[in-house]
């Protein structure tokens, strides 16, 4: 009897140039949604000075078959010009932006911003009884910081999405 072998589900990071026009987004989405994939981050803005090319950079998961067919699909679009897999194209730089908004008072506040400064987070705004933090990183770390921030009174957070390039001189 053979044993069927389940393939490991890795999480992966997909820069996506296309031109910079309406639509295009719509386009890319619905070819994740389409088909049931999902989004965990997502990116995009303009990349050229120009503004004719925009990156749209999404973190997904899957099996290695699914990330092929993803990928495949994604260089079938007509206004997509490149595909690559930030994950298997060797080392790059992925960071993610947040906004931490904490409710603290007392001996809080000063543990708060002790924290927040263990995590190399700014204070961007200070009221008698909140922060908001300013974090980059890792997702990994947003995580922690966020986790961490829970215990003094976590208001809100927003996320940018995680933005990557690939180490080294060449482009994507």
């Amino acid at each position: 009897m053979n044993a069927k072998t389940v393939e490991p589900v890795a999480r992966h990071t997909i820069s996506i140039i296309v031109d910079n026009e309406a639509g295009v987004l719509a386009r890319v989405i619905g070819l994740f949604s389409g088909r049931g994939y999902n989004i965990e981050h997502l990116t995009v803005a303009p990349v050229d000075l120009e503004g004719n090319d925009s990156r749209i950079t999404v973190v997904t998961a899957g099996t290695p078959m699914v990330i092929e067919q993803i990928k495949a699909q994604l260089e079938r679009l007509v206004p997509v010009h490149k595909v690559g897999d930030l994950t298997l194209e060797g080392p790059s730089v992925e960071r993610e932006l947040a906004l931490v908004k904490v409710h603290c008072e007392g001996s809080d506040r000063d543990e708060a911003q002790r924290v927040g400064d263990a995590f190399r987070a700014r204070i961007v705004d200070s009221t008698r009884d909140s922060f908001i933090f300013e974090i980059t990183g890792k997702s990994e770390k947003i995580k922690a910081f966020i986790e961490l921030m829970d215990e003094f009174g976590l208001v809100e957070v927003v996320r940018t999405g995680v933005a990557a390039l690939t180490r080294g001189r060449e482009p994507l």
